[in-house]
């Protein structure tokens, strides 16, 4: 098969499937994993596709997550099911007494119904006020809303106010929301820098760092950077993710909560 044969294949499947990972095209094409790294560093250069860890998206989709909307409440129905299991197996990290921050994160809202449930007599802090609202209520837990600047499309508190607030705080966990997960450059992601830089000031100020995020993120990019994997402890998703996503989150000494 002729190389741009391949390309048009590479095409056509990314177009059906939404993304295309490498060990799977080198299986279906016989050929190695870097010919298809190779293939694919050519076809973004063209402006075909947008590479990520392990494969390729279409390039309208490279730097969002797909269905990702700027308004969290458009997105807490979404992908529900996923994030109820995360947020189980991130309560069994929580022990009494412990101080929490939940980020702003529609996965933490649903976190946050599991540690009602569970009684836990903790310190439970938080900017968002969906969360805020699910703790207006008589439980073990006590909760802090942090203030400042009313952000409307994340209903939650952000901007230098919030962050002089934080820069007083501790945190024994630090459960955080994620758009993309870089694990080629390196970089964890979200959308606005008022909010990527509250997320800095949290991951610096916590005993232990996890980041809440489906395994789709893996293939995605926000357009700010907060931290790095080499700040991270722990990634929960709602299952194992593939092994070259496993292998390279070792290479960083970061734990899959399974």
């Amino acid at each position: 098969m002729f190389v741009e044969e391949r390309h048009d294949k590479i095409l056509a499947y990314i177009n059906q499937d939404g993304k295309v990972k490498v060990k799977e095209l080198s299986k279906r094409f016989g050929v190695t994993d870097d010919c298809i790294r190779k293939d694919l560093a050519a076809m973004e250069k063209r402006g075909l596709l947008k590479r990520t860890y392990g494969g390729a998206v279409p390039v309208d989709t490279g730097n969002m997550h797909p269905g990702h909307t700027v308004y969290v409440s458009s997105r807490t129905r979404m992908n529900l099911e996923k994030k109820q299991i995360i947020a189980q197996k991130a309560v069994n990290r929580i022990k009494e007494g412990d101080i929490i921050y939940l980020d702003t994160s529609t996965t933490n809202v649903v976190l946050a119904q599991e540690i009602l449930r569970s009684g836990l007599k903790i310190h439970v802090i938080s900017p968002m006020l969906d969360i805020a609202n699910l703790f207006a209520v008589d439980s073990q837990a006590e909760f802090i809303l942090l203030g400042g600047q009313y952000n409307l499309t994340q209903n939650s508190y952000m901007g230098m106010m919030t962050l002089q607030m934080l820069k007083n705080l501790r945190f024994d966990i630090a459960f955080m929301g994620v758009v993309g997960a870089d694990l080629e450059n390196n970089e964890i992601t979200t959308y606005m820098p008022e909010d990527g830089v509250m997320k800095n000031e949290v991951v610096k100020r916590a005993n232990k760092t996890y980041l809440m995020m489906e395994c789709e993120k893996f293939q995605f990019k926000g357009t700010y950077k907060f931290t790095d994997f080499d700040a991270v402890d722990g990634v929960i998703c709602e299952e194992t993710p593939e092994k070259d996503i496993c292998e390279a989150l070792a290479e960083h000494h970061v734990k899959i909560i399974v």
